[in-house]
């Protein structure tokens, strides 16, 4: 009983952290696999992780999300942004290309570049405010680099962020940006996993209301530390910390 609640605490902690900041989970998971060999991975338990993060995303951002009225075209914004990874992710779907990318070289490869392209685009100045040039336009063209997430490796959070430090965002509305389009993300997944939940007999049990817990509780912390982190510090920190995680994955692939 107890290595089972240790099993989902670990897993609270990949989701927790990796959903919200720009590292790959799937990277994390399948090194921590390496390490360590789960039990309590289920269906169930990633749909109960998914909610948690969902479940903090909509009360850290409950003011902005809740005021529908005073906040519509936001409300319009995210659903729109959202439209290249519902398309793009079933078309990934029924072409069954998700076993391919879900090889371990694609997702050493995909953290490595993507860390490096972290890099370059957080170098660029700052030249948009959120509040007067996030439009349409913006929110397509960082939706469309979000459907890049659909390959492990390339962390949603991360290739958002990327985006929206290319288009002239600053670090603190660019990590905004990508914390909202997070949430239909999250609920995409969670809907989908509880829709194929309904065809496997899986029991309800404590573990899942654990992992609903942690989950929330480490999402939540992750938002508030990282939403401080960008105001004073660079990304570098996370550019630096993808190269050592592609290595030591290179090594497990070809040593």
């Amino acid at each position: 009983m107890i290595s089972d609640f240790f099993e989902i605490f670990l897993l609270s902690v990949v989701q927790g952290v990796s959903e919200f900041l720009p590292i790959s989970s799937a990277a994390h998971l399948i090194l921590i696999s390496n390490i360590y060999e789960f039990k309590n991975q289920s269906l169930l338990i990633d749909i109960s992780l998914h909610l948690g993060s969902l479940i903090a995303i909509l009360f850290y951002f409950r003011d902005d999300i809740f005021n529908l009225k005073k906040n519509k075209n936001l409300f319009y914004k995210i659903i729109i942004g959202t439209v290249p990874l519902v398309i793009f992710g079933y078309l990934v779907y029924i072409t069954n290309l998700i076993d391919f990318f879900r090889d371990i070289k694609v997702v050493a490869w995909a953290t490595l570049f993507f860390g490096i392209l972290l890099y370059i685009a957080d170098k660029n100045k700052f030249l948009k405010k959120m509040d007067t040039d996030f439009n349409l336009k913006s929110v397509l063209i960082i939706g469309l680099f979000q459907a890049l997430a659909l390959i492990p490796g390339v962390s949603r959070a991360g290739i958002t962020i990327t985006a929206g430090r290319i288009l002239g965002f600053n670090r603190t509305d660019s990590t905004k940006i990508s914390f909202y389009l997070s949430i239909p993300a999250l609920l995409g997944a969670s809907v989908l996993g509880i829709k194929d939940l309904f065809q496997e007999n899986i029991d309800f049990n404590l573990l899942v209301l654990v992992g609903i817990f942690l989950s929330f509780i480490f999402s939540l912390l992750t938002i508030k530390v990282f939403l401080k982190f960008i105001k004073k510090f660079s990304l570098n920190i996370f550019v630096i910390y993808r190269i050592i995680l592609a290595i030591i994955l290179f090594y497990i692939i070809y040593l």
